[in-house]
């Protein structure tokens, strides 16, 4: 078998946008008429510039190779000519090729992924959510009014960011988010857990100035509590606080992830598969999370294969913990799949079919297919949309 296409979807998620407004899939198919799906996650607008370099990759690892060789093309595109370096555009689209093989491995063996990575542990996956709609400088009341909606739905987690990123520094936003958290554990007491957010919003003392203000109301993370690029000072956070901290979502690789757990930065790792590098770097670094006694709770802000991807990871990891999702896999995620992703009174269903599971509904990718520059994103003479 033999890789023979590579075709680029960058789609408009309409409103309300849960996931981003734009999702970036890719498929590559083979001479046995297999194909495989994968995703790539952009938040910067920067999507439109991986499609050249897709095609480019396509051209020189995929095309003609073994898609059962994941290892030998992922770390292909990883070295090229030595660079041994993924930034914020090659590591999602890697991760996004990544996706695709396993997809293809997966339907040739006629099993989900999860059984070509040690078979399903986890038959059902807990989930959570973000508040959807509520924003720092909201009242704590209305996040309370939300959060007790998620509980009453069947979620036993939810996440949001309570300080407004204008005020880390001052007492008053410290108080006002602090009290926001108040209210929801009024709300919810113990039947369900409080993930705060912050998106590394903090300097190293203010995080440790409101994680002491909110460790009384027992959240299950602080999140990302200062920028990941000093590990070191998100490890001061975490000595400083009994709360887990968990950050990851913005890593690329497993080498970043190793100095997060030699340093005890985080108890909890939230590793992105359309971001990090895929399935395979996913179960490497779940394995050495592992090992450390630190739990994954992989993030995902994007479109449903990365989802997908995501599950599969979770049903077979010993550590796992929780999966981030958007709401219940309603709307527009469940539009561009054939079958929608499965949720169930507050978990996920990992898909049983061979591969991911998962088809895409080609029909819809095309009724929303992102213009660029008032025209379809890509080069002259090449239309990335249909790509071989």
């Amino acid at each position: 078998m033999k890789i023979d296409s590579v075709k680029s979807f960058l789609v408009d998620n309409p409103p309300p946008q849960f996931g981003g407004p734009r999702w970036l899939f890719i498929k590559i198919g083979t001479d046995e008429g297999l194909s495989g799906v994968g995703e790539a996650t952009y938040h910067t607008r920067m999507d439109h510039t991986a499609l050249p370099l897709i095609d480019d990759l396509g051209e020189e690892y995929l095309i003609g190779q073994d898609p059962f060789q994941i290892e030998k093309i992922w770390n292909g595109i990883y070295e090229q000519r030595f660079v041994r370096r993924v930034g914020p555009i090659t590591s999602p689209i890697l991760s996004a090729i990544d996706i695709a093989l396993w997809d293809i491995a997966g339907k040739a063996a006629g099993q989900p992924v999860y059984n070509l990575l040690g078979g399903r542990l986890n038959d059902r996956l807990r989930a959570y959510s973000y508040l959807s709609g509520w924003r720092a400088g909201q009242s704590g009341e209305k996040a309370a009014e939300m959060a007790l909606a998620y509980m009453e739905k069947g979620f036993t987690a939810v996440k949001f960011d309570p300080v407004d990123p204008r005020t880390t520094d001052r007492l008053e936003g410290l108080r006002d988010a602090a009290l926001v958290v108040r209210k929801v554990r009024e709300a919810v007491g113990d039947r369900c857990d409080i993930l705060i957010g912050t998106h590394g919003q903090f300097n190293t003392h203010s995080a440790i100035r409101f994680a002491k203000r909110v460790e009384e109301f027992d959240p299950l993370w602080f999140e990302e509590p200062v920028p990941p690029e000093n590990i070191s000072e998100m490890a001061r956070v975490a000595r400083a606080t009994s709360i887990p901290v968990a950050t990851g979502e913005r890593l690329f690789n497993k080498f970043e992830f190793v100095t997060m757990l030699e340093q005890k930065a985080a108890s909890i790792l939230q590793f992105d598969l359309t971001i990090s590098g895929g399935i395979l770097e996913a179960r490497k670094i779940a394995a050495m999370a592992e090992a450390n006694y630190v739990q994954i709770a992989p993030h995902l802000y994007g479109g449903p294969v990365g989802a997908a991807a995501s599950m599969h990871i979770d049903a077979c990891a010993p550590n796992f913990l929780i999966q981030e999702g958007i709401d219940d896999w309603g709307g527009f995620h469940a539009d561009v799949l054939l079958e929608p992703l499965q949720w169930e009174d507050g978990y996920h269903i990992p898909p049983s079919k061979p591969g991911l599971g998962i088809e895409l509904n080609e029909a819809v990718l095309d009724k929303h297919a992102t213009a660029v520059s008032g025209r379809r994103a890509g080069r002259t003479g090449i239309d990335y949309y249909t790509r071989f």
